[in-house]
């Protein structure tokens, strides 16, 4: 799928979410509206519950009508359309959640906070009776949204149908788009980061240093240089984005457990005398002893960033620098 053009390949992976093509969504999965007073994305929902998800605030790096190109903390995200993303501007900070089968879109100034556009994503579900009314999931729970003037077109839509609406403060839907992503994951998220990614799939292409992992949001290209070694083609992996922490696992085609795990964060030893490191992992913090580490630790300030590779077991295998 990596040769074709981004929207070809946003559309395809768009398939793979919902068996059906979605209107004005073509890459992930489809997520959720924030509320009007906006916290931190990773802050605001129980990811936990939900695989896929993605929370992220990105600036504007780039911009020219019907694409903008935004920096993360974890890498370039790319939103695109043939409809909307006329007016983006440097002034302007976007948060983008994937929250399972929805999407959202934020864009707000950067000044004052307040909203600019807000676009839902997801699978049509509407309101009982004939309230003319959209449910769509947002980070403070499912959330009603009357049709406005699309009342038309949105009642066509059978129920699981794919629509991407924008909406506004008031809970109406005020358009209708195409709005598509791409997203490269390049970079552990610096210290005070509040980025979340939690995405499982299989690794489709190896190339250089880059990981092709196809995710039910599609393929998302992954810098192996995060701390993942030695991942091959047909692989099941895991990973996930917590802050500042980047946890990876490895599992063989058709099996059950992972063969390798590798974390990477924040170098914190747990001893005066260096014999434990402390990680975040899924499963909370973490302390991994340094017996096996002590040439890779060696002369490695705290605060930087370093990889403790495990096996299928948990033990430790053996520490990297971060490159």
């Amino acid at each position: 799928m990596t040769p074709l053009s981004t929207i070809v390949r946003l559309m395809l992976l768009c398939a793979s979410l919902s068996g059906l093509w979605l209107q004005g969504f073509s890459t992930s999965s489809l997520a959720q509206t924030p509320p009007a007073t906006q916290p931190d994305p990773s802050a605001s929902t129980d990811h936990d519950e939900a695989s896929p998800s993605i929370a992220l605030k990105g600036s504007v790096w780039r911009a020219k009508p019907g694409i903008v190109f935004l920096r993360t903390p974890v890498g370039l995200l790319t939103l695109s359309s043939t409809s909307t993303l006329k007016d983006m501007r440097a002034s302007q900070s976007v948060l983008f959640w994937i929250h399972g089968s929805s999407m959202v879109v934020e864009i707000r100034k950067r000044a004052d906070d307040s909203l600019v556009h807000r676009y839902l994503a997801g699978p049509v579900v509407k309101g009982s009776g004939d309230t003319k009314e959209l449910i769509r999931w947002t980070p403070d729970g499912d959330t009603s949204f009357h049709y406005g003037t699309h009342e038309s077109k949105l009642s066509a839509l059978h129920d699981g149908d794919p629509v991407t609406v924008e909406v506004d403060d008031a809970g109406t839907i005020i358009g209708m788009h195409d709005l598509q992503f791409d997203l490269q994951i390049g970079q552990v998220p610096p210290s005070g980061s509040d980025a979340h990614v939690l995405l499982s799939g299989t690794v489709s292409k190896l190339k250089s240093n880059f990981i092709f992992f196809k995710t039910p949001v599609g393929v998302i290209n992954v810098n192996a240089k995060i701390g993942i070694k030695n991942a091959k083609v047909g692989q099941t992996m895991t990973l996930h984005v917590h802050h500042h922490s980047v946890v990876a696992d490895l599992t063989p085609a058709n099996g059950t457990a992972p063969i390798r795990r590798f974390i990477t964060g924040p170098l914190e030893f747990s001893t005066p005398d260096h014999t434990g490191v402390k990680f975040w992992t899924p499963a909370g913090e973490h302390t991994f002893p340094t017996d096996r580490g002590k040439s890779a630790l060696a002369g490695v300030k705290e605060g930087s960033p370093i990889t403790v590779e495990l096996n299928g077991e948990g033990t430790v295998v053996d520490f990297h620098h971060f490159n």
